[in-house]
């Protein structure tokens, strides 16, 4: 649906199917008999969407994500990656996954770019650099088996590009060409269940060599926790627990999955929770947290969470 109206209608070199026309007599007299919307109040812990994630076990899970969740998750990415309203964002993501939330609206709350990619260039790597070269994009987020295939496809299109990487481990490798070939890479962490990403890093040539997840976002809390949920310190390997601001409400219609994967955060705030990951994790000396594997045998493609059994 295009909006605008009569006079730049008649400006355009295209002829959309479906054109609203603000000052068309037409449509001012359908707006001034149309009932008048009353407005509702949202409260942050009224759910801003709900998403299902690949189902690992079979059966998709819908994911009950808050409106506060997601505001402190845009805000924080905002000020951590500094934009400023002049970014162009590449979106490649398709909105069934929910790394589109910051491909869509961080760019909008903060006065930059969209710049949507068609299917076929996402799917083809000569066509998507294609792409870079015509829009210009500052940045790109996309999973790391995207970005290897953009690399091999054509190095030099990440020339200048602030790279966001994530939904799968980042190969050392793959962190030191995105490097060498001049794009400022930030590795991204995190569940579906905590708001899309949780943690952030950014990489230069000698963190590349030995990727890490960066610290938590605004308001998050990552614990790694030993047996008995004992937090284990520096250098010690446990699995990776997420609490804090980002939580989704649970799992739609599945309060048992929801009970075991959303649990009491031990020492935590009243009424605390914390998401069990089923990663494996250690903390650094300098206070970077470094994902070493999985407690099952679950791994991701592309950011599709998959069980082999």
């Amino acid at each position: 649906l295009l909006v605008t109206d009569r006079a730049t209608a008649r400006s355009l070199d295209t002829d959309p199917a479906t054109v609203l026309l603000l000052d068309d007599p037409a449509t001012v007299r359908a707006a001034a008999d149309a009932a008048p919307l009353a407005p509702r109040p949202a409260h942050g812990d009224a759910p801003a969407y709900v998403i299902h994630t690949s189902g690992s076990t079979g059966r998709p899970k819908g994911v009950v994500v808050t409106r506060a969740a997601v505001v402190n998750f845009l805000l924080c990415l905002a000020d951590t990656l500094d934009f400023r309203g002049s970014e162009r964002l590449l979106a490649v993501t398709t909105v069934g996954f929910d790394i589109a939330v910051l491909e869509l609206f961080l760019p909008l709350i903060t006065g930059g770019t969209v710049v949507l990619a068609d299917r076929e260039q996402v799917r083809d790597p000569a066509l998507l650099a294609g792409l870079i070269d015509t829009a210009r994009p500052t940045v790109m987020q996309a999973t790391p088996s995207l970005w290897r295939a953009l690399l091999d496809a054509r190095p030099d299109a990440v020339d200048g590009l602030l790279a966001l990487a994530g939904g799968e481990a980042l190969a050392p490798d793959l962190a030191r060409r995105l490097v060498a070939h001049g794009a400022e890479l930030v590795n991204l962490y995190g569940p579906t269940e905590t708001t899309i990403w949780s943690t952030a890093g950014t990489l230069d040539a000698t963190a590349a060599e030995d990727p890490h997840i960066g610290t938590p976002l605004w308001n998050t809390r990552a614990l790694v926790l030993g047996r008995g949920l004992v937090p284990l310190p520096a250098g010690i390997t446990g699995e990776l627990y997420l609490a804090g601001d980002g939580l989704a409400l649970g799992y739609l219609g599945r309060p048992g999955q929801t009970a075991e994967r959303f649990t009491a955060e031990p020492g935590g705030p009243p009424g605390a929770r914390m998401y069990r990951t089923g990663d494996l994790a250690r903390l650094r000396a300098d206070g970077t947290l470094e994902i070493v594997g999985r407690a099952d045998h679950q791994v991701k493609i592309r950011g599709h969470r998959i069980e082999p059994g």
